[in-house]
């Protein structure tokens, strides 16, 4: 009974991550702020990515960073907006 609380617990702290998250990512690409993006899109989509064993999106994530330059500042946010789109798709398969 308490493993069944404790897995329940996570997961709803998890939920609550990501939706911390995925509204940090949205503020920061509403004001186009491509350092705060970048940011939050390595260090914090990466790290939630991990901890939900999702590899892909955590690879995505890092990309965004370590394969530079980018040839264009729109080239940088579509790939965000597609991150973007992917932790939305997640948080509705959550809820």
């Amino acid at each position: 009974m308490l493993h069944c609380t404790m897995n329940h617990a996570l997961q709803v702290s998890d939920r609550l991550e990501l939706d911390d998250v995925l509204g940090n990512l949205l503020y920061a690409r509403r004001e186009e702020d491509l350092g705060r993006l970048a940011h939050i899109a390595y260090w914090d989509v990466r790290r939630w990515a991990r901890k939900a064993h999702l590899e892909s999106l955590a690879e995505r994530a890092s990309d965004l960073i370590i394969r530079q330059p980018h040839p264009s500042r729109s080239a940088f946010l579509e790939k965000v907006d597609g991150v973007i789109h992917e932790l939305e798709a997640i948080r509705l398969g959550l809820h």
